[in-house]
């Protein structure tokens, strides 16, 4: 096909009006060209529409969605009726992902006592965190729409269940963008053995511009793919192999005035810029013996516990939005492997000892005032034993309809618990939150209006907390 041909396929009103003599792509690329003729940055720090409580947010997600019951959310009368058959309207009309037939409740196997000045329940499989009962914030009357992982997961962080729509990281660079030009606005940090099973798209950037989508980042080796030279390429080379690239997509926008263009001048310029800073901030070697031991992390080696040090060194410099993906909180009790008895413990070890660091050392660098962390998985799980074929494990199955979310920064009421599930914890009894009602309030706290705060795509006024008007803002766990 002729080039032009080709080329006038793609061409709207806008592109034909971008390409008169007197171009409106021109003078867009004036209008983002700074002095020097460097494009202006998109991530950019911006004010928000109302005072901010916090600026950073660092969200520690659970993939596989750890038992409430067996962490947070202490149900004695469970307890009392552990191995009995659970009430009917449990079952009826449901639909349930592995149980079959009529299961038995299943009482936690863990111990739960009070902590803190307010008395919050925490089980014995987070003894450290214990210890900043007073600095969390319970939410114990979540719930969701999905009840697989991929969608529960993608509605969690994109709004919707769906391929396409942007991630929550991507939402919040693109309306505030990061206080550090040398370093991605969202960055991304996985542990676990795999990826989670909503994939990249939980930190794609759907239809906002590219430029805001996350940034995946490893312990190990480079850690970013491909940002280090190519062998034999100098640095100096580098930068004016990037001048001639800058020239030709400049170039490119002036023609055909696709937005898509600058943001590629942007990703190559911080991706330069990235090669300085990135190694250096990535580099938990640089802190002290005491620090690292706190955490339990180990240089060189992927595990959350490096991943919980590398989010408080990366807000430090200012990245606005780190996400942590921790895979193996699928605990259907099938296995030695998913068992509640042999395998919990184990899982919550770590991560109670990392997680608890994180917070006291955010707290004693000043750091947790204006960082917002929050910890939780893709939905709950069942009050009954899974006992999928027989199995004589302990495990419970997957349940969208009550989970607990703990927080901890920044303008938040500290030392509480805000809603509340059944006796059995199988329904929320108090101050239901739907995780549009988490989203809006993660946005209200960094100063961003969730229901004005949108991107016009396909006709529409996108949202992260969707198109109805439904969603609400927490007001009962903000300070």
């Amino acid at each position: 096909m002729n080039l032009n041909s080709q080329q006038a396929q793609f061409i709207t009103r806008r592109h034909f009006l971008n390409r008169c003599q007197v171009g409106l792509g021109s003078l867009a690329l004036g209008s983002l060209l700074g002095k020097g003729g460097a494009a202006v940055d998109p991530l950019a720090a911006r004010s928000s529409h109302s005072m901010a409580k916090i600026k950073n947010v660092i969200y520690l997600h659970m993939a596989g969605s750890p038992p409430q019951l067996d962490l947070f959310d202490y149900k004695p009368k469970l307890n009392e009726l552990n191995d009995t058959p659970c009430p009917k309207e449990f079952i009826e009309g449901r639909r349930l992902p592995f149980i079959k037939g009529h299961p038995k409740l299943l009482g936690s196997p863990h111990e739960f006592k009070q902590y803190g000045q307010n008395g919050q329940w925490l089980s014995n499989m987070y003894p450290q965190l214990t210890e900043m009962a007073d600095d969390l914030t319970f939410i114990k009357s979540m719930y969701t729409d999905q009840f697989n992982h991929a969608p529960a997961q993608m509605l969690l962080y994109t709004g919707s269940p769906r391929n396409g729509a942007a991630s929550m990281g991507s939402w919040i660079t693109y309306g505030l963008g990061s206080e550090n030009a040398n370093l991605p606005g969202f960055v991304v940090l996985i542990s676990g053995g795999t990826d989670p099973s909503g994939g990249k798209s939980l930190w794609g950037s759907g239809y906002l511009p590219s430029v805001y989508q996350g940034v995946q980042c490893r312990s190990t080796g480079d850690p970013i793919l491909y940002v280090s030279n190519p062998k034999g390429m100098s640095r100096e080379v580098r930068r004016r192999s990037l001048d001639a690239l800058k020239k030709l997509n400049e170039q490119e926008f002036r023609e055909i005035g696709d937005p898509e263009t600058l943001s590629r001048i942007n990703q190559y310029e911080l991706a330069y810029r990235m090669q300085i800073s990135v190694p250096e901030v990535m580099d938990i070697s640089r802190e002290s013996k005491t620090t690292i031991d706190q955490y339990g992390a180990q240089p060189g080696k992927a595990s959350f516990a490096n991943n919980c040090l590398l989010a408080r060194r990366l807000v430090e410099q200012g990245v606005r939005f780190v996400q942590l993906f921790d895979w193996g909180w699928d605990f259907h009790g099938t296995g030695a492997s998913n068992d509640l008895v042999k395998q919990l413990p184990i899982k919550c070890g770590e991560n109670d000892k990392s997680v608890t660091a994180l917070l006291k050392d955010l707290k004693q660098r000043g750091l947790l005032d204006e960082t917002l962390v929050v910890w939780g998985g893709e939905f709950g799980r069942t009050s009954m034993n899974e006992e999928r074929n027989g199995s004589k494990f302990l495990g419970r199955d997957h349940h969208p309809d009550c989970f607990t979310v703990w927080m901890a920064g920044g303008g938040l009421n500290h030392g509480i618990t805000y809603g509340e599930t059944d006796e059995l914890g199988y329904t929320v009894a108090k101050n239901p939150v739907h995780v549009h009602d988490l989203q809006a309030t993660i946005l209200k706290l960094l100063g961003l209006d969730p229901f004005r705060f949108s991107y016009r795509y396909q006709g529409l006024d996108q949202r992260l907390i969707g198109p109805e008007n439904s969603p609400k803002i927490v007001d009962g766990i903000l300070a």
